[in-house]
C-alpha cells in the first residue's frame, strides 16, 4: 500500500486532492430542444459543482444545434469528470474543454469576450467624467437621458471588472451581463 493510500474504515481508499482548482471554459454542442439546458445545469448543481458564467445560443439553425459555453472551476480530475458526465447525456453531441485546447495550441487561454450594459445615474462634471472614461474603455452610449446613460462594453471579463469598478463611484446604478462567449484561435471548429 503506498503511503498516501491509507485505510479508512471503508471499502475505499481516499487519496488527497493535491492538484489546484482552475477556471477552465467549456463549449457543449447540443440539440436545440425544450429541456436540455435544464438538464446540462442540473448535472452541474446535482453534483455541486460551480457555473461562473453561462451563455446560450443557437448556432447552426438548420441542424438546430445550440452551443453552451460554460465557465466553470475544478481540479483537473474533477473537470474530466464533468466532461464524461456531459458527454453522457443524450442530446449533447460534442463537448471541448476550450482551455485544454487553448494549450495544446500553445495558447495561455481560448477567446473570450463578454457584453455588459451599465446604467449610470449624474449630472454635470460626474457626467463629462463617465463619458471620457466611457471613450478610455470604449465603451458605447446605447441610451442618454439628461439624468442617465446606459453604456454597453464588450471584452474580457477582467475589462469589464475594472470598468465597472472605476465607473461605481461616478453612479452606477444597474449592471446587466452577458456571460463568457469564447472560441479558440486557428482554422478548426470545436
Amino acid at each position: 500500500m503506498t503511503a498516501h493510500l491509507q485505510p479508512t474504515g471503508s471499502a475505499y481508499f481516499i487519496s488527497p486532492e493535491t492538484a489546484t482548482a482552475e477556471s477552465h471554459t467549456l463549449s457543449v454542442l447540443v440539440d436545440n430542444e425544450p429541456g436540455v439546458l435544464a438538464r446540462v445545469i442540473g448535472l452541474f448543481s446535482g453534483r455541486g459543482y460551480n457555473i461562473e458564467s453561462l451563455t446560450v445560443s443557437e448556432t447552426e439553425h438548420q441542424a438546430h444545434l445550440s452551443r453552451i459555453t460554460v465557465v466553470t472551476r475544478g481540479t483537473p480530475a474533477v473537470l474530466e469528470q464533468i466532461k464524461a458526465q456531459l458527454e453522457r447525456i443524450v442530446p449533447v453531441h460534442r463537448v471541448v474543454d476550450l482551455t485544454v485546447r487553448a494549450r495544446d495550441l500553445g495558447q495561455e487561454r481560448p477567446i473570450e469576450r463578454e457584453v455588459a450594459l451599465l446604467k449610470v445615474t449624474g449630472s454635470g462634471e460626474t457626467r463629462a467624467e463617465t463619458l471620457r472614461l466611457a471613450d478610455a474603455f470604449h465603451a458605447k452610449v446605447v441610451d442618454a437621458t439628461v439624468e442617465h446613460f446606459i453604456l454597453e462594453i464588450t471584452g474580457k471579463s477582467s475589462k469589464i471588472d475594472q470598468f465597472i469598478a472605476i465607473i461605481k463611484p461616478l453612479g452606477l446604478i444597474e449592471v446587466c451581463r452577458t456571460g463568457i462567449a469564447a472560441m479558440n484561435r486557428g482554422p478548426q471548429g470545436m
